[in-house]
């Protein structure tokens, strides 16, 4: 997918991102090669979530006496996912450990301890522990600070090969991370103790 020409919302969220740069002379991969780049790791966690996703689909349309079976499944994919998300975490990865700032569907803000050059192209593996999401994508470099602050160059990528279902995922994690925000920041008005 190529989201130049999508505009998605973007949250402000901790998160870990490995970027390598993309040499200037290979071809961007399609998406049946994006995902042969897919580590095992990231693999699996794609193939759990697919099928989750297949499976809580239909559960929807059960009946409320069925929640609470409903709920137990949820609960235990969502062990699955930290445990798959863990192992994932423990594994070498690929490029430099750049500190995340903002997510959305259309790209990333980070701090990167080295310059990335506007223009160039990256090989994007970002981790979102809280939400559960490992995804591998291709990023181009649309801004990055001539001068580096505390934490490294303040640098933001829009994704240029990205697969749809990654895109989504995104998408429902930075809503769901509003939300959760959203609902803290409440409860501290509330509550100013």
């Amino acid at each position: 997918m190529n989201s130049q020409s999508n505009s998605y919302f973007s949250v402000a969220h901790g998160f870990a991102a490995y970027l390598s740069p993309w040499p200037k002379e290979q071809p961007l991969p399609n998406d049946y090669e994006l995902r042969g780049m897919l580590p095992l790791g990231m693999q699996l966690i794609s193939q759990v979530k697919a099928m989750e996703a297949d499976c809580l689909l239909q559960l929807r349309h059960l009946d409320d006496e069925a929640r609470t079976v409903v709920d137990y499944l949820k609960l235990q994919s969502r062990k699955i996912d930290l445990v798959l998300q863990h192992v994932l975490e423990q594994q070498p990865h690929e490029g430099e450990h750049c500190s995340g700032l903002h997510f959305g569907g259309s790209g990333l803000h980070l701090l990167s301890p080295t310059k990335l050059i506007p223009g160039e192209r990256y090989r994007i593996t970002l981790h979102i522990r809280e939400a559960l999401i490992a995804i591998l994508c291709i990023g181009e470099c649309t801004r990055c600070d001539d001068e580096a602050s505390e934490g490294g160059f303040d640098c933001e990528l829009s994704f240029i090969q990205i697969l749809d279902e990654d895109v989504e995922q995104l998408v429902k994690a930075s809503l769901n991370i509003q939300q959760k925000q959203l609902q803290q920041r409440k409860k501290q008005q509330q509550d100013p103790s």
